[in-house]
């Protein structure tokens, strides 16, 4: 209640302390003495005149009530006039009642001048309203008219290609852009349907993007398309798409693209590159396996045999001589044995002989003797061999995966599941360690040490497949490879 009050009384000294106010407050008094009060005349012309109007003295003045009522409403809105009106009401009401010889023709005077002076002030708010809406709506189409120069100027200016097709494809709108991407002309292209420069890979994927978009379903964006220029060459593009809303619904797709031709090319030199440089790795990897058991390994065992003629020949030899030679022997085995498992690990021979899931049953059985992790490997679904260079690169991620178990996870247990369904194959190494905090990016991981999960991602990366690596501290880690196809 006191802050009603108060507003109330905050609004009624706005109010009278406009000079408008005090004007009318002034008319009021000045049309009202007159009113009541016989011994003051009007001026002899405007007697004359109200006379020849067919209008008595105390109607004229009642009709002068309009001035303040009108006055009001202009000033303070219907709100004003009909509180103005009110006060008239007063002013006149006392005279038709109790002083007029004609009661019931001043009341009907009082009355329309009460009607009146209202539906004028009604007629002016209506009409100050109007003018206000039109005012606006001059300034709105003022705003929107700068907003789309000021749009028309991004768009044929932007770096990026912009383009705007109809629900049927056909090209309502290209940036400058658009034209040096795709070598077309304005003109050209105002006649052109998207389908006219886009592949069959291109218009497919385009379908389910526009598809999506209608129906407001989630879209991964920016996608990635292949233009065909006028020229014939090729063109990538990064895009983003958006739906255009006109007054009836979709109207149109607008399409930002970024072309990023040369820096596909450049990634695809670069996989190129790392594919030579890891087949090279390999194959030296290779060579030095074989020459590794075929000789090596094979010398060890030669010197092996000498040393058991030694010790098992007639000739006596002393204690300590027999003692150190098997001694020896031992020493020899266990060279051996370090040899053949730096040969498998060079390069397995499961692996080119019978596939990865023998190799992965061959590494799993090794990783569990030498490091006393138990590594369970099993496969889901119908088995199935890919191309040399598949198989090595899912192995070496699963052996580095697996070397940063038992060296770094302190894990007592890890699993390795192969799932082969129809359009893809999933490779999942997990275990029970104490797992580690995940950076957000690629680089942070090169940065904070972690140069194993860096290389498996840029081996996945080699056969087009995705890694995901899961962890948080206590709760272990898993590595997912997934493959298309």
């Amino acid at each position: 209640m006191d802050i009603a009050r108060y507003l109330s009384i905050g609004s009624f000294m706005k109010v009278i302390r406009k000079p408008g106010f005090w004007l009318i407050l002034a008319l009021l008094v000045l049309i009202t003495l007159p009113h009541y009060e016989e011994s003051l005349k009007h001026p002899a012309f405007l007697t004359h005149a109200t006379a020849n109007l067919g209008l008595q003295r105390h109607a004229f003045e009642r009709i002068l009530y309009l001035a303040p009522i009108v006055w009001a409403g202009f000033l303070f809105s219907w709100r004003g006039g009909f509180v103005t009106s009110l006060a008239t009401l007063a002013c006149m009401l006392p005279r038709a009642v109790f002083i007029s010889p004609y009661p019931m023709d001043s009341l009907f005077e009082t009355s329309v001048v009460f009607i009146i002076g209202n539906v004028l002030t009604f007629s002016f708010a209506s009409l100050r309203r109007e003018r206000e809406y039109r005012s606006q709506l001059e300034t709105a189409h003022q705003e929107l008219q700068k907003s789309e120069e000021t749009y028309r100027q991004l768009f044929e200016n932007a770096h990026d290609t912009i383009w705007l097709h109809d629900m049927e494809g056909k090209i309502i709108a290209a940036n400058k852009s658009v034209q040096e991407l795709t070598g077309y002309s304005e003109a050209e292209l105002y006649t052109m349907n998207e389908s006219d420069f886009l592949s069959n890979t291109s218009l497919n994927l385009v379908a389910q993007i526009r598809k999506k978009l209608l129906k407001k379903e989630p879209l991964e964006q920016p996608y990635e398309l292949c233009l065909t220029k006028k020229d014939g060459t090729e063109a990538f593009v990064q895009l983003t798409s958006s739906l255009v809303l006109g007054e009836d619904g979709p109207a149109a797709f607008q399409h930002i693209a970024r072309d990023v031709t040369e820096h596909k090319r450049m990634q695809e030199n670069l996989r190129f590159y790392l594919s030579q440089a890891t087949k090279a790795q390999e194959e030296e990897r290779k060579r030095i396996a074989h020459e590794l058991h075929d000789e090596t390994v094979q010398a060890l065992v030669v010197h092996a045999r000498r040393l058991d003629a030694l010790t098992s020949s007639d000739t006596e030899l002393p204690e300590d001589i027999r003692l150190g030679l098997e001694g020896l022997r031992q020493e020899i085995d266990e060279i051996m044995q370090g040899v053949r498992r730096l040969s498998h690990d060079l390069r397995p021979a499961a692996l080119d002989r019978l596939g990865l899931i023998p190799a992965l049953d061959s590494l799993a059985s090794d990783v569990s003797q030498f490091s006393g992790v138990t590594v369970n490997v099993s496969a889901i679904g119908s088995k199935r061999r890919f191309s040399e260079e598949v198989e090595l690169v899912l192995f070496r991620i699963v052996q580095e995966a697996l070397r940063n178990v038992w060296r770094h996870a302190k894990a007592t247990r890890a699993d390795v599941v192969v799932e082969f369904e129809k359009k893809r194959t999933r490779v999942t190494v997990s275990d029970n360690g104490k797992g580690f905090s995940l950076p957000k990016t690629v680089s942070e991981l090169a940065r904070e040490g972690k140069l194993g999960l860096v290389g498996m991602q840029e081996r996945a990366q080699l056969i087009g497949a995705s890694l995901l690596v899961r962890s948080q501290p206590g709760e272990g880690s898993s590595i997912t490879i997934d493959l298309p196809a």
